[in-house]
């Protein structure tokens, strides 16, 4: 009883610990984006891109014959160089016959990088015989021309009227730089003019895999019929979300009014949780200068990307000084049979989960109207009761990428704690949000659990200290073995028990 004993209290002291530093891991994570946000406020460059930290690095190859292979449910960390011939590079991917891949691939120009109008990022997936498998997708930095994190997808789908990249087998992702090798950027640095082409980008590669239904739905066409109504706008105080620096770090937002400051060339990264059947409504507003003059065509840019970072739609503003709004259009509710559309608006709304808000203040609004920062409130709306989605077949990789996390909105609170996960991006952070507090709540479950055998071992050797002093030593020949104690009262049922996700 007392090596029990010993062990329990060991079990409590170890414990205790892993609690205090699982409740203290969002203030860290939340102190480390504020790091990198102050950074990227610095010099109006567009900063540091904060990368998973579970990301793998991984290097592309020139050719299709020593790929590295991209597995699902990982996040990677590569580059690609100039544009052109030396900017296409190739990874490998083994997919069976049922189910869908979708592949993301975010740039990111480094510090100090300068960008034009066509420059840009393309991203195809490929059967062994070079051809698509889907519509290439391709992003540029546009009338911006302000150097920013840009994301482009690709897919390989099974359901539909699908006639390519049908069977199982090996199939590429093919990433190149897109513009005019060796021309020079519109932006300057503090160094001069750069040849946009002349600097490698960073990437960060997602791979989701979508399982097959299990049956069927019949229908080959998106729903025609949807409210495309704007609401009213939300109106009320707003609370104060710190937005992160990257889609593994984008910070919970639920339906209401957020406000937070953002500097030129400075990305912010936000999530909203929308399930099946609901619609999503997003405006952003960009606050009035103190001081400067002139006017920008294209000074703020609002983006939203889908639970496997695919592009819906984006809306951007000019700026002259003055207060501006900007909009996203009205999207249709969230259903399977939208990926039937041929637009980005209505076919990226395909599944439930984690949608990101990506918005960006181009570097030139230093030039004009200083270094900021300037504030910004976004408007959020979430409309719809949710529905019950499709009977999948399997398991989506990575796991629950399509449930929308239903924690996430009720600790978007103002106080800046709550921050997003910085493991793996794929629409996951609500899990690890959820599985951080599984890990609270199993701590203390053991831990309660531990210090009830502690007790009662403590009170079994002083009862058998008074008994002895009482009766006085037991004769040699005497039964000596303990009587049974009590069944200790089981620890507290945690999520994990019930078969919940646990990372």
């Amino acid at each position: 009883m007392l090596v029990a004993t010993a062990a329990a209290a060991a079990l409590c002291m170890t414990l205790a610990p892993t609690g205090r530093a699982a409740a203290a891991a969002p203030a860290t994570a939340d102190a480390r984006t504020n790091a990198e946000d102050a950074r990227t406020a610095a010099g109006g460059t567009s900063g540091p891109y904060a990368f998973a930290e579970d990301a793998t690095t991984v290097k592309g190859t020139a050719d299709t014959t020593d790929s590295v292979r991209l597995e699902p449910g990982r996040i990677y960390k590569s580059s690609v160089g100039a544009a052109g011939r030396a900017g296409r590079l190739y990874y490998r991917l083994e997919l069976d016959a049922v189910s869908n891949a979708y592949i993301a691939a975010t740039a990111v120009p480094r510090p100090g990088a300068t960008v034009s109008y066509s420059d840009g990022l393309k991203v195809s997936l490929q059967d062994g015989n070079g051809r698509n498998c889907s519509f290439s997708g391709t992003v540029h930095f546009g009338a911006t021309q302000s150097p920013h994190p840009i994301t482009a997808w690709a897919s390989r789908e099974t359901s539909g009227k699908q006639y390519a990249c049908q069977t199982a087998g090996t199939y590429y992702l093919v990433v190149e730089r897109t513009g005019a090798a060796g021309t020079t950027s519109g932006t300057t640095g503090s160094a001069g003019p750069a040849p946009s082409s002349s600097r490698a980008w960073d990437l960060e590669l997602s791979h989701v895999s979508e399982p097959g239904l299990k049956k069927a739905s019949g229908s080959t066409s998106a729903p025609e019929v949807w409210d495309s109504a704007s609401p009213e706008a939300l109106v009320g105080a707003p609370k104060h979300r710190s937005g992160g620096a990257g889609f593994s770090r984008a910070v919970p937002l639920g339906q209401g009014v957020w406000k937070d400051d953002i500097s030129p060339g400075q990305t912010r990264f936000y999530k909203v949780p929308v399930d099946w059947g609901q619609q999503f409504y997003a405006t952003a507003d960009l606050g009035s200068s103190s001081g400067g003059e002139g006017h920008l065509g294209t000074a703020l840019v609002m983006s939203l990307y889908n639970p496997v970072r695919g592009f819906v739609d984006d809306v951007g503003s000019g700026y002259d000084g003055s207060q501006r709004s900007a909009a996203l259009d009205p999207l249709p509710p969230v259903a399977y049979d939208n990926r039937y559309a041929l637009n980005d608006h209505v076919s990226g709304m395909r599944f439930a989960g984690s949608y990101y808000l990506v918005v960006h203040l181009a570097a030139q609004v230093a030039d004009r109207f200083g270094e900021g920062p300037f504030g910004l409130t976004l408007r959020v709306r979430v409309d719809g009761a949710a529905q019950a989605g499709p009977a999948y077949a399997g398991r989506a990789t990575p796991r629950d990428v399509f449930a929308a996390p239903v924690g996430d909105s009720a600790h978007a609170t103002d106080d800046g704690a709550a921050g997003g996960a910085a493991g793996n991006g794929n629409g996951g952070s609500g899990d690890a949000g959820r599985s951080g507090t599984m890990k609270l709540v199993a701590a203390g479950g053991i831990g309660t659990g531990s210090l009830l055998m502690l007790t009662l071992g403590m009170w079994t050797v002083a009862a058998r200290r008074r008994a002895v002093r009482t009766l006085g030593p037991a004769p040699q020949d005497a039964d000596t073995a303990s009587a049974s104690l009590p069944a200790a009262a089981p620890a507290p049922v945690t999520p994990w028990e019930h078969g919940a996700t646990r990372r």
